[in-house]
């Protein structure tokens, strides 16, 4: 039982040292969403600078049609899924198909204009190689497709 006990709350130290670091997501809030860090495993639409900028998801309809299209796309994705759903923001996870590493995804909905401002940001490691990239890029293709 002492054992569980110290384990357990090596387990809640470690989290929150993490989040203490920034590397569990931020949340939502005023249609921003945290820089990406130095590291080449982030992109967002809010990024200044070419190695982690990503153009924003627009659309056109309804800022609740949008919503509710980019939730059926996020959960029409293998190994994805949505852990925060409020106004203005989702967050999802994506986990990795062999070694179950996750990703956050992350999308802020502009009380601006008709923009939806992403981030997807590796949890662990320095490079992705690229999947964080293709993996906003796929969303993109799949949000803007007509659903039938």
């Amino acid at each position: 039982m002492r054992t569980l006990l110290l384990s357990l709350s090596a387990f809640f130290l470690m989290g929150g040292a993490c989040f203490a670091e920034g590397r569990l997501p931020p949340g939502g809030g005023n249609g921003s969403l945290k820089p990406c860090p130095k590291t080449p495993n982030c992109v967002s639409s809010q990024a200044d600078d070419p190695e982690h900028a990503i153009a924003p998801l627009t659309y056109s309809d309804s800022r609740a049609e949008a919503k509710a299209r980019l939730l059926k796309v996020l959960t029409e994705m293998k190994r994805t899924t949505i852990v925060a759903d409020q106004d203005d923001y989702i967050h999802a996870e994506a986990r990795s198909l062999i070694f179950r590493f996750v990703d956050d995804v992350e999308f802020a909905f502009s009380a601006s204009g008709k923009v939806i401002h992403v981030r997807s940001a590796s949890r662990v490691g320095s490079s992705d190689l690229g999947v964080n990239r293709k993996r906003v890029e796929e969303i993109r293709r799949r949000f803007a497709r007509p659903q039938q």
